[in-house]
């Protein structure tokens, strides 16, 4: 973090909150509808009769670690903008990037985990690649259970790319924090037109685009379910698996596994379960086809997770 990017923060934040005051609160209106957004998914997501659903405390922490998220992330996006300006660094991707990437959301995530979530322990760290790694770079794969899980990778502290859904550029603070991040966008939508397939947000354009980031050496990171169900483990799909295929990438496994406890706990005023991510042993994807990667990426994550649908 340059020293420059700290002062500006610090200027955008007095700056919304005494000359901009109205511009801020009308943000704040946007972000905490978002953030209702958020709670009502994630509600449906940990309504699985394996898991308890979320109380009231849990819905209140949901909403709350989004609006703290959208809100830091818009600050940091804005600082990140107008440090780029100032010092002629707009053109040059790679700094805007690694700001936004490697500081603004890594910070803010970790942030939003430390007061709302609890601890992350991460074991298996010997199996993450170089920060810098030779081309092809690896393609990180997780399950995806919950909201949290898109903040609790950040631990990991590696740069990547996501594969993120289109809609998620209209999240406030969050969508332009991450469009400076240079992620890669996914229209999920059924069209399955041509004009679809071939646009910025298309699948054939996902590929070109993973590809080239495999090859300069930025790691891809995915959540093959393409979905997020706590309690389930749903079938993979086969977008990661391509890329590895594609570019003979390794794939690197991470099993993220969130108590069930992680909303309803009374943290940060008491203890909470810690999340554990777990790195496994990098599979190589040479000679091998999709489905056996999938088979096997898929039972080494699942290997360490609990399997709800054979609980009492």
């Amino acid at each position: 973090m340059t020293p420059l990017f700290g002062i500006l923060s610090l200027i955008v934040t007095i700056a919304l909150f005494t000359v901009l005051r109205p511009l801020f609160l009308l943000l704040e209106a946007i972000i905490f509808l978002a953030s209702m957004a958020a709670v009502y998914q994630e509600r449906k997501i940990w309504l699985h009769p394996k898991v308890p659903s979320l109380t009231p405390v849990g819905l209140v922490k949901v909403f709350c670690l989004n609006v703290v998220w959208m809100t830091v992330c818009g600050l940091g996006a804005i600082a990140t903008a107008l440090e780029a300006a100032i010092t002629g660094h707009w053109l040059e991707l790679g700094h805007t990037r690694k700001l936004a990437h490697m500081v603004v959301e890594r910070k803010c995530a970790m942030l939003v985990t430390n007061i709302f979530v609890g601890n992350v322990i991460v074991k298996g760290t010997e199996h993450l690649p170089k920060e810098y790694p030779d081309s092809p770079a690896p393609i990180y794969v997780a399950n995806h259970a919950s909201q949290i899980d898109s903040a609790v990778v950040y631990f990991i502290e590696k740069q990547w790319r996501w594969i993120m859904k289109s809609s998620i550029m209209f999240l406030p603070g969050v969508g332009q924090c991450t469009y400076l991040g240079d992620h890669i966008w996914i229209d999920r939508s059924r069209t399955k037109s041509k004009a679809n397939k071939n646009s910025s947000t298309g699948a054939r354009n996902l590929y070109v685009k993973s590809d080239a980031s495999i090859q300069e050496g930025t790691p891809m990171f995915f959540f093959p379910q393409g979905t997020r169900r706590m309690g389930e483990r749903l079938p993979f799909k086969d977008g990661a698996f391509k890329v590895a295929k594609n570019n003979d990438s390794q794939l690197v496994p991470i099993s993220i596994h969130i108590p069930v406890t992680a909303w309803n706990s009374l943290y940060p005023f008491g203890t909470a379960d810690p999340v554990v991510l777990t790195v496994h042993k990098p599979i190589d994807s040479k000679d091998k086809d999709i489905e056996t990667l999938k088979k096997e990426t898929a039972e080494v994550i699942y290997s360490v997770l609990p399997d709800y649908s054979k609980q009492d």
